[in-house]
């Protein structure tokens, strides 16, 4: 299975389910927690939805609200240690067991995170 067959694989539905369940562990996470405002909670889990929805094959609307992703600028003011990455992982994980994805979709998924978590990292 490509990246870009992904969206028709789960669809909206299936990146809600994905997000939302990610974004359900994060306020109480206390590497992660804090380095989400808690009155953008709603909107950091609309772009994360909005730019993966995009990101395997479905509706820009990532692009047209945001522009180009540009992740390590946009992700350069938040303390992305190893430790924070880790963290991250495990959540998305966990979120990807809770959201009942096809066992493709989330190794194809996981293997996105992997790949794109290290690339943020930008503290030691």
């Amino acid at each position: 299975m490509s990246e870009g067959d992904l969206y028709a694989l789960i669809g909206e539905d299936g990146f809600h389910r994905l997000v939302a369940a990610f974004y359900r562990y994060v306020p109480k996470d206390e590497i992660l927690g804090p380095m989400y405002p808690a009155d953008d909670l709603e909107g950091a889990e609309q772009r994360l939805r909005d730019f993966l929805i995009f990101r395997f094959g479905g509706p820009s609307r990532y692009l047209e609200q945001r522009g180009h992703p540009r992740l390590r600028m946009r992700h350069f003011s938040f303390p992305i240690t190893q430790a924070a990455r880790d963290r991250w992982l495990q959540l998305m994980t966990g979120a990807i067991k809770e959201a009942n994805l096809p066992p493709e979709a989330g190794a194809l998924l996981l293997s996105f995170f992997d790949g794109t978590t290290t690339f943020l990292i930008n503290r030691e």
